[in-house]
């Protein structure tokens, strides 16, 4: 029987998850095929229930716009997954009843060690750029690195529900402002978590620029196409320390891994060197 696993959102043609889950089933020695499904919340259920007519499916990675929708098509939520209402994993768990489908949160880890790794500063100040559901999971990764408040910058404070809920589940306290306002509150940040879509920070990155100032924090610009971004240059010119999304999206990938390919630790540091190769990441940062 083929294996296979998949990641679906929309639009999905950009993304890296087939080059770094392939690179890693290679390594580890395991035939699983693994594909991007471009897919809307529209045809999100169609698409699960041709999923559980089929054998062989070991995972999914869940992108924008289905890390809410899939809450309704999975079996079990587990982990942080169950607090922020947002996932990005389904595993495929094999039981006495059959096969389950088991949704987890790997983005609040890979968001961690990403941030971590670039030498963050412990109980740090903090500030999320966007809404949405890696809002969420950038709330709940704050909460884990030791902020106690998050300010968080979006075009529309109304449409902010995932974040408030996340904030509210983990214990952290929220304050939700213009994204007009943002320049001052995010040069002076320890922690700095963009969540905006490609060029979206472009603005405010003109604003840093102009305001000539340092910027000694870590930003993690979760947008890693085109690279580098507006944002992380003018962030990089005033001093601070720049984490790309891909790095998030690869340490968030290892977890995917170590649960399709069910040999968790066996998933180390080699298998990580070839995921690294494979979207071209330097091996130094892992």
């Amino acid at each position: 029987m083929s294996l296979r696993a998949a990641v679906l959102g929309h639009p999905i043609s950009h993304s890296k998850s087939p080059a770094l889950h392939s690179a890693a089933y290679a390594k580890l020695g395991i035939d699983i095929s693994y594909t991007a499904v471009d897919l809307t919340e529209r045809t999100l259920p169609g698409f699960m229930q041709e999923v559980r007519r089929q054998e062989g499916w070991r995972g999914l990675s869940v992108t924008m716009p289905l890390k809410t929708a899939m809450l309704q098509e999975v079996d079990e939520v587990r982990g942080v997954a169950q607090v922020l209402g947002v996932v990005n994993t389904v595993a495929f768990e094999e039981s006495g009843e059959g096969v389950r489908r088991i949704a987890y949160n790997t983005d609040v880890a890979g968001i961690v060690d990403a941030v971590r790794n670039a030498g963050a500063a412990s109980e740090p100040s903090a500030v999320i750029l966007g809404g949405g559901g890696t809002a969420a999971s950038a709330v709940a990764a704050l909460k884990l690195l030791g902020a106690g408040s998050v300010e968080l910058f979006v075009r529309d404070p109304s449409r902010v529900q995932e974040a408030r809920a996340a904030a509210a589940g983990v214990g952290i306290d929220l304050a939700v402002r213009q994204l007009l306002d943002a320049a001052g509150p995010t040069a002076a940040a320890d922690v700095v978590i963009s969540t905006l879509p490609p060029r979206a920070a472009d603005g405010l990155a003109a604003e840093l620029s102009a305001r000539g100032g340092r910027t000694p924090g870590v930003l993690l610009d979760v947008a890693y196409d085109p690279w580098p971004s507006l944002i992380a240059s003018a962030w990089q010119a005033g001093g601070g320390s720049v984490v790309p999304g891909l790095e998030m999206l690869l340490y968030q990938a290892v977890e995917q891994v170590r649960l399709f390919s069910r040999l968790g630790d066996e998933v180390n540091a080699s298998v990580i060197d070839v995921m690294c190769d494979a979207v071209g990441l330097p091996r130094r940062a892992f």
